[in-house]
């Protein structure tokens, strides 16, 4: 076996990777600074691995939460102390630094490497080391990832810890929920963002605040009133809780703070409701990372490896970011400065600017918040005398309640008249249609599930009955929201416009299946909630083995012949091996696979995970590899098996998937409003492929693509697109787990800006 038990690696290959990526007599320290973020110490194992891998040798810089401890270093801030840290590299060679932290760490190491040379001379002149070492170790390379909960650094859509610090706000709004409604009550929510809005913002957009207060949008003078009056009105709609989210950083338009015990004195005193304050305070530092932290840290952490070895004396201190779904490399001082900037709007009162600066997702974010949380009275919405109907197709996912909800209130918001139909297909053709209306979609978004029924079936069979019907209700436009049961359908009522003109409609699809496998888009709804299942799944696993020792799992997961979450949650779980049908694999390989193991038994980490997808392969199932790992590793590890199911189509949707849905169904509503006022008196029908679309995420950007054209890159008989981007993950989670592959750097290798251009951000 030539690459330490992964005979799928051909030899050459891997010595071309070496090649381009040597870490050969270098040396990389890596620290932990600022306030502590779930996923940091994904970040710090994959930098760990990459850097061992490609030959490097790797240091903790400790106390510098996590498990090499996170600081914030008074000392770090003088040049004596700055001055001690040069010294302390120098005398293990260490010249590159990979920094996990906030705008703060970052800003700090980008000063420490501007005085580098200079701190090396005076090391040389007060005789603490050589003037060679000076000569040797005369640059120094610093790599910035960033490691916060507020989500408050400009140039990444996400930072580590963001992820699962809105995982902790939501599992308390939800427990809050359920006790509010008992009673009917008011909760006064406080969440963390001492000069940032994010968590208060996205954890208002996923649970359906009534009010949220943020330091970038402060609310208009008088808001004491309005709150009031919205608070009543949606009483008066029979809803028994109101849900306040209240940003510690809170403001007014003059910079004085708004607290939550003000808020509650306030809706106390003007309405008497029985009004409760809870401050979430460190509960959302902790915890276990979400999938979506772990696996953000892992590729980050590859990546910051990547750019340390291919940096130069003139590459400038960089940071690894997130851009839709692309790693970037940005120049970390553009985007420090480009934070700093924020703050300073708002302590000038530019407020819209400070919302400007946050980026275009926040944007976003604060414009469907308020088009959803905030209903306009109908005297103020022009009636646009069309009628858009809303579906649910194929298995049920966690986000489809979120989604029609977001596309229920846009509708109704842009004037059109919005449609339910119940069971699919199935439940189209038998005219199970029915007006829906704001306040019937309240309380949706964390439900999971299909609240309006879904089915599998699709419409060949029913296309006269669901052409009727459509005539029927003067159907004008259709979302569908599903799987590929949706995408089928799609294109079946794509192919049936030349003999029924019914279908000549705007049509568009949101993609919603936990299996990820619809072309058109790297992500669908209700897939983040089930990766967090087989997560959570395999943690309780491996800490049941770490009491019985040499002990490997075997774990079925989900997603017919889509290998998405069984590969990506390996990547979250650390497991130690992944079967996937997208690539093919032997007798050998599974032979390799136990030989690994079998090494693996003789460290100190005596257990084993092994994740295969349900179709990977029809022979060497489940119970086939349970039985050969049983036999092969008999006297040295015994086996147990897993078969997680249904499980991962259940449960509350994660606040991934509440916003994707809510976002991305937004989206399509806005696409079909303007398809629909394209064509308004013009009394043409659609019949182009532009008007039968798909809406997904595309590496960075947001995009509508015809059926028509996705026809070309769908694998029909295995249900999967022929291309899969997440297979250029798939040699990060064999690295991880101590196999040799070749890793592809090629995406990455050039610095970029902050990117500001016309194209619709795909931010999540």
């Amino acid at each position: 076996m030539d690459h330490n038990g992964d005979p799928s690696v051909p030899r050459a290959s891997f010595r071309k990777f070496l090649e381009q990526l040597s870490g050969a007599g270098k040396a990389i320290g890596v620290l932990t600074s600022g306030g502590d973020a779930q996923g940091m110490n994904a970040a710090v194992r994959a930098v760990v691995r990459m850097g061992i891998y490609t030959g490097a040798k790797v240091y903790f810089i400790y106390e510098g939460g996590t498990i090499i401890g996170s600081a914030r270093c008074k000392a770090f801030r003088t040049r004596e102390g700055r001055l001690k840290a040069a010294h302390n590299l120098v005398q293990l060679g260490i010249t590159n630094l990979c920094v996990i932290g906030g705008d703060g760490s970052l800003t700090g190491a980008n000063i420490f490497r501007g005085e580098w040379s200079m701190l090396l001379e005076e090391l040389a002149r007060d005789g603490k080391i050589s003037k060679e070492d000076v000569q040797k170790y005369g640059h120094l390379n610093i790599v910035g990832m960033v490691g916060s909960i507020d989500n408050d650094f400009c140039g990444t859509d996400m930072t580590i810890g963001t992820d699962s610090a809105l995982h902790r706000i939501i599992e308390v709004v939800d427990a809050i929920m359920t006790t509010a409604q008992s009673h009917q009550r008011t909760f006064v929510l406080e969440v963390m963002g001492r000069h940032c809005g994010y968590l208060a913002l996205v954890s208002a957009l996923a649970c359906g605040a009534d009010w949220v207060f943020l330091p970038e949008s402060p609310p208009e003078e008088g808001w004491q009133e309005t709150m009031c009056i919205k608070l009543s009105e949606n009483r008066a709609r029979k809803k028994r809780l109101n849900i306040i989210i209240v940003c510690e950083g809170a403001i007014d338009t003059q910079n004085k703070p708004i607290t939550s015990e003000q808020i509650r004195e306030l809706v106390v005193k003007q309405l008497g409701y029985d009004t409760r304050v809870t401050i979430l305070g460190h509960v959302q530092r902790g915890g276990t990372p979400s999938a979506f932290d772990r696996i953000l840290a892992s590729r980050m952490g590859v990546e910051a490896v990547v750019a340390l070895l291919q940096a130069t004396p003139e590459t400038p201190a960089c940071v690894v970011s997130l851009n839709g779904n692309q790693a970037v490399r940005l120049p970390l001082m553009e985007c420090v400065q480009m934070t700093q900037g924020v703050q300073k709007a708002m302590d000038e009162r530019r407020f819209s600017n400070a919302v400007q600066l946050r980026g275009r997702s926040f944007e976003g974010n604060l414009s469907i918040y308020k088009q959803l949380a905030i209903k306009k009275p109908d005297s103020q919405i022009t009636k646009s005398g069309f009628n858009v109907a809303v579906i649910n197709v194929g298995a049920p996912a966690a986000g489809m309640n979120a989604a029609v909800r977001s596309a229920v209130r846009v509708g109704i918001s842009e004037g059109h008249k919005m449609f339910a139909i119940y069971d699919g297909f199935e439940g189209f053709a038998k005219g199970q249609i029915k007006e829906i209306g704001w306040s019937d979609v309240g309380g949706w978004t964390g439900q999971g599930g299909s609240i309006l029924g879904t089915k599998r079936i699709l419409p060949g069979k029913y296309l006269e009955d669901i052409a009727a019907q459509i005539r029927t209700h003067s159907i004008n436009a259709l979302l569908i929201i599903g799987g590929f049961e949706g995408y089928l359908g799609l294109l079946e009522l794509s192919a049936a416009r030349g003999k029924h003109e019914e279908f000549c409609v705007p049509m568009v699809m949101v993609p919603a299946t936990v299996s990820n496998n619809v072309p058109g888009s790297d992500f669908s709804i209700g897939a983040d909630t089930a990766l967090n299942t087989i997560t959570d799944t395999c943690d309780r696993i491996k800490q049941s083995a770490s009491g019985t020792k040499r002990r490997v799992f075997i774990i079925e997961t989900m997603g017919g012949y889509c290998g998405y979450l069984a590969n990506m949650g390996a990547l979250a779980a650390g497991a130690d091996a992944a079967y996937i049908f997208e690539e093919p694999f032997d007798i050998r390989d599974l032979q390799s696979n136990v030989e690994h193991l079998t090494e693996k038994m003789k460290t100190c980490i005596q257990r084993g995970l092994v994740i295969r997808n349900e179709n990977c392969n029809e022979n060497y199932t489940t119970d086939f590899i349970y039985q050969l790992y049983s036999e092969e590793g008999k006297g040295v590890f015994d086996c147990r098996k897993n078969v997680l199911g249904h499980m991962q189509q259940g449960g509350a949707p994660s606040p991934f998937d509440r916003n994707f849905g809510t976002k991305i169904s937004a989206r399509a509503m806005q696409w079909i409003t303007g398809k629909l006022k394209e064509a308004q008196g013009k009394g043409r029908k659609f019949v182009n492929d532009d008007s039968v679309c798909v809406l997904g995420i595309c590496q960075r950007n947001l995009l509508f693509q015809p059926v028509a054209e996705l026809k070309e890159k769908t694998d029909f008989e295995h249900r999967i697109p022929k291309e899969q981007w997440w297979l250029k993950l798939r040699p990060l989670m064999k690295i991880l787990a101590k196999y040799k592959a070749s890793y592809e750097v090629s995406d990455m290798s050039q610095l970029e800006h902050v990117h500001t251009g016309p194209e619709e951000p795909a931010a999540i």
